[in-house]
């Protein structure tokens, strides 16, 4: 019995893309991205995570707006079916600490465990965020913090891009 060959446009996603280029960005990717975060990315005290080293080379800020990318596409990969506003806010958010970690003098404790506190409480100061983004923000180092299991689904995928990007800055050291 001789098979058929497989359609190599039939192992496409509903967008058309390749399974693998999940990345890519288009048009309406860029502008959803950029209406839901115009206000956050220029306001003054998210642009000051620029002057803070998080892995390697890559800035805080560089970093938050990895995480919120490929938080993104996780949501439309997985079909998770977040709010989208929430899952960018707080992945821009998630890290908003504002000190060097790298110094031990500028903080209190272990970065890993604590800094998710520090971020919430300049994100509560500084913006009107919501509980979605709150436990994404209070979550995303899960499981490190073993006690901050993720709640909702926004949370989750927040987690595991952090995850993702965090590795790659780590091993690139960019």
């Amino acid at each position: 019995m001789s098979r058929k060959p497989i359609d190599k446009g039939s192992l496409t996603h509903k967008n058309n893309r390749k399974p693998g280029k999940w990345r890519r960005w288009d048009k309406e990717d860029r502008l959803i991205f950029n209406t839901i975060l115009k206000d956050l990315s220029d306001h003054p005290t998210v642009l000051r995570m620029k002057d803070y080293k998080q892995h390697g080379m890559t800035s805080t800020y560089d970093h938050c707006i990895s995480v919120a990318r490929v938080s993104y596409k996780l949501d439309r990969l997985l079909h998770s079916h977040c709010d989208r506003g929430a899952l960018l806010r707080g992945a821009l958010l998630h890290d908003l600490f504002l000190y060097d970690w790298h110094d031990p003098t500028t903080h209190e404790g272990l970065h890993g465990y604590r800094h998710a506190d520090s971020a919430l409480k300049n994100a509560i100061e500084h913006f009107n965020i919501g509980r979605k983004e709150q436990d994404i923000i209070h979550s995303h180092m899960w499981p490190l913090n073993i006690t901050r299991i993720p709640k909702r689904r926004e949370a989750w995928v927040v987690c595991m891009a952090d995850k993702y990007v965090s590795l790659g800055e780590t091993l690139h050291r960019r």
